[in-house]
């Protein structure tokens, strides 16, 4: 097969990890002949690429596990086989950057975009256009559609990955109808849909985006085997930061940023250290909340019972997991966090808020629990009964484990996404 993948940016995030594993495994495993299509965007979360960032987008420091999605695995060296700045191959995988292709809506830029995806999709020739993220989705679907309906020999069939829908609760109202009305557009100008897990296709199907038989739920695929050796690292990790074996450490990977709930864990640690003296919590990420959050510890006088790591090289995440004994994730918003499935990948069981796809990994009493975001008592009592019970944190760490460490193995993930390519040719072939 010939298959072109679209996306904005490759910064450091679950996404773009997702895509470029994808696209190793369809050129390693598989033989496909591949293109990755992006914009030039790297941002302070990092460029998984290894392209030179561009000083205006970073900080000196940035690009580490904790700024981004804080739950990479990708090696993050430089790329060989660059040829030109806009050409060149990441891991054997040919990569095309389109300059104009860009994360924020530009009319101008958007245009331009438009017609050199055009270029290069016809030039390429794919017989699958692949396409993730909200700008390059939308952009991707509509020239990948144009080259399907009016090619005479080479009709591409076009898919897009909902990793996390561009509309949510927390935007305005006139913004949440504006990026419905795009996905639904975009929606019927392609022809099928896959989800990163159920609850992306319970939120499109609920808002009208399209029907539930055009989605096809996948999970997103990961570097699994540092994570089920995690343990490996568990002396040397909690020795570093001054963690004693009578501690309990309770782990949270994200950035330091609104709406990922640090300051409701926060106020749970107070009501949490009053019960369990030798709790730790290990905060692994960095980001504009840390100052004030720092203060709120200090208000709250638990400024020993917690551990800030800064920012982390991605490869080192599965190390700060082996060095928890439990996860919590209190984000408000996530299609489906990463960092849940590696820590029950590495034996860790896991508290989070009921949020999204949260609950596709995180089962009640079996891998961890779920709660209500923002039920502060709850998160604490949870808390409490899995850093005073070893052996059901034991129990559910194992679970998880076995359940869940094929289902998120990166050549898992290509070998059903292939599978949907090949069943989706054979019927608009036979057509």
């Amino acid at each position: 097969m010939r298959i072109a993948h679209v996306i904005t940016r490759m910064i450091i995030g679950g996404a773009q990890e997702n895509t470029l594993f994808n696209c190793q495994d369809l050129v390693t495993d598989h033989g496909d002949e591949v293109l990755l299509v992006c914009g030039p965007e790297t941002g302070p979360e990092g460029d998984l690429l290894g392209r030179t960032p561009n000083p205006a987008d970073t900080q000196p420091g940035q690009g580490r596990a904790g700024q981004g999605s804080g739950d990479l695995n990708q090696n993050d060296q430089p790329c060989p086989g660059s040829d030109t700045p806009d050409r060149f191959a990441c891991n054997g995988v040919p990569v095309r950057i389109i300059d104009s292709l860009r994360r924020a809506i530009h009319p101008a830029h958007d245009w331009t975009a438009t017609g050199a995806l055009r270029d290069v999709l016809s030039e390429f020739r794919p017989d699958v256009v692949h396409t993730h993220s909200a700008k390059g989705g939308l952009l991707g679907r509509h020239v990948g559609w144009g080259l399907f309906r009016r090619s005479t020999q080479h009709r591409p069939i076009v898919i897009h990955t909902v990793h996390g829908a561009p509309f949510h609760d927390y935007q305005s109202a006139a913004a949440r109808r504006f990026f419905i009305a795009c996905e639904k557009w975009a929606a019927g100008r392609c022809h099928h849909l896959i989800s990163v897990a159920d609850a992306m296709t319970d939120l499109m199907v609920d808002a009208g985006v399209a029907p539930r038989a055009k989605f096809t739920t996948i999970s997103s695929g990961m570097d699994v085997e540092p994570f089920v050796h995690a343990n490996e690292h568990r002396q040397r990790i909690r020795q570093k930061y001054g963690i004693k074996d009578e501690h309990v450490v309770v782990g949270k990977i994200a950035r330091l940023f609104h709406l990922k709930g640090h300051e409701d864990l926060v106020r749970a640690a107070r009501v949490v250290a009053n019960a369990c003296p030798n709790i730790r919590f290990l905060l692994v990420g960095d980001g504009i909340l840390r100052q004030p959050l720092q203060e709120q510890i200090a208000a709250l006088e638990l400024t020993e019972n917690f551990i800030f790591t800064g920012l982390v090289p991605p490869t080192e995440v599965p190390e700060m997991i082996g060095a928890m004994d439990l996860l919590v994730h209190t984000s408000y918003r996530e299609g489906l966090a990463r960092a849940l499935p590696q820590a029950l990948i590495a034996g860790k069981p896991a508290i989070s808020y009921d949020i999204d796809g949260a609950r596709e990994v995180v089962i009640n009493d079996e891998t961890g629990y779920l709660i209500p975001p923002g039920d502060e008592e709850n998160l604490a009592n949870r808390i409490i009964h899995l850093a005073t019970n070893p052996d059901v944190r034991q129990q559910q760490g194992e679970t998880g484990k076995r359940r869940f460490t094929e289902q998120f193995r990166h050549q898992t993930m290509t070998s059903e996404i292939r599978k949907l390519y090949a069943a989706l040719l054979d019927q608009h072939t036979s057509r």
